[in-house]
């Protein structure tokens, strides 16, 4: 149900009793779901390995506070015949974003950085921003489009960042401009490279589209935090919010004892070994957009946190009132049909995804779920009318897997 155009569900889920330790193992009959049901997740996941669409994953939903479902499918690694374990760590891809959103309104709450406040103020290079306009309106022509550039109506802002709705670098006309202007090199920082992205035009007027600033604008928001923080991003992360949550294997670069931890990385599409097994992971460039990696477990505690109003743990990272906020949609309707999401029924919050209406949208999970997922096939859902949180991670992009996963997961609530 909806109250003034937002669904107000989550506030019910934030008043409950937050958890004083790390989640724990729970029987699933007293979390409200079925243990013989909870089996049909391994049979949906079964069918894509046998497909040949995926190597394997992990699955793990938690209900009321407690796991009711955890369990490894297939392999790791298809020609070592390696099993997939339930501690592998997974390339989050853009399941980092969550993340990223987390870390900038906590120094929101603290009065460090404010929604309103320009992205220059902090990197004064996007300081009189451009906004591209295409040279020629008639029938296209080949190549990239022919653009000239005028004044944005306004700075673009920490909110435009958040939401997708800067304009920057969204792969829209101005995307062979961006690429000819700003080069990341492998050596490169969130402080040496950030400022760079000041003088790529942006694709339309800030706050009047909603188009995926897929890597850009989460990566702006990390070197943001590195400011106003006083320290690089990965150590921010790690003493604010890592360590605290008992995320033990959550990092964005691994050590040479994870990486037998790690899944292969296929590309789609035949299982194909990817050639770069890193993916968005880097010694240097810590991002935001896409750089994390985790296993099921540690991401759990992130998302439990979250579902609990901001606290885990025994100790407060946000206030209900903050994640309510960044779970409501304040876009409008800009965000449904993009992205190869519904075309009703969605709305976009901080850097997540948000149910406005499931059945518009001919999704299972509930008005109010809120949740983000990954290039690489992880995904992960916050359903606070349930109280639930459920996790998917694989190393291929298979949407499939996601809905198939939704469905065995709801289905299996029978209280």
């Amino acid at each position: 149900m909806l109250r003034n155009g937002k669904p107000y569900l989550l506030l019910a889920a934030l008043a409950l009793p937050l958890a004083a330790a790390s989640v724990p193992a729970g029987n699933p009959e007293d979390a409200g779901m079925s243990a013989d049901r909870l089996q049909r997740i391994h049979q949906a996941i079964q069918r894509h390995i046998d497909a040949g669409e995926i190597s394997g994953a992990v699955t793990l939903v938690a209900r009321r506070g407690r796991i009711v479902h955890f369990e490894a499918h297939g392999l790791m690694d298809l020609e070592s015949k390696k099993p997939m374990a339930k501690d592998a760590i997974f390339r989050l891809a853009s399941m980092s974003k969550p993340v990223t959103s987390v870390a900038v309104m906590m120094l929101v709450e603290e009065g460090k950085i404010r929604l309103s406040d320009p992205v220059s103020k902090f990197v004064p290079e996007f300081k009189d921003a451009k906004v591209a306009m295409p040279k020629n309106t008639g029938a296209p022509a080949a190549g990239p489009p022919e653009i000239y550039t005028v004044p944005a109506n306004r700075d673009i802002t920490v909110r435009d960042l958040l939401t997708h709705t800067s304009g920057l670098m969204s792969s829209g006309i101005a995307q062979a401009e961006a690429a000819r202007l700003v080069q990341r090199g492998p050596e490169d920082t969130l402080a040496s490279y950030i400022p760079r992205l000041g003088r790529v035009p942006l694709d339309f007027q800030p706050g009047t589209q909603w188009a995926y600033s897929g890597g850009a604008g989460p990566d702006v928001l990390s070197r943001i935090v590195e400011i106003v923080s006083g320290q690089p991003y990965d150590e921010y992360l790690r003493t604010r919010l890592f360590e605290p949550l008992g995320m033990k294997d959550t990092f964005f670069y691994p050590a040479d004892d994870r990486r037998l931890r790690i899944p292969t990385l296929y590309l789609k599409n035949g299982l194909k070994k990817a050639p770069n097994q890193d993916g968005y992971s880097s010694k240097f460039y810590f991002s935001g957009a896409a750089g994390l990696m985790s296993t099921a477990e540690d991401y759990l505690q992130f998302a439990q946190m979250l579902l609990n109003g901001g606290a885990l743990n025994g100790k407060r990272f946000l206030g209900p009132r903050t994640v309510e906020l960044m779970a409501s949609n304040q876009v409008g309707d800009m965000f449904n049909g993009k992205l190869g999401r519904p075309a009703h029924g969605m709305g976009f919050g901080f850097l997540m995804a948000v149910i406005q209406d499931s059945v518009a949208a001919e999704l299972r999970v509930s008005i109010g779920s809120f949740g983000w997922d990954g290039a690489y096939g992880t995904q992960t859902w916050i359903d606070p009318k349930e109280r639930m949180v459920a996790i998917v991670m694989l190393q291929e992009q298979v949407a499939q897997v996601q809905r198939d996963f939704e469905n065995a997961a709801m289905q299996a609530i029978v209280d």
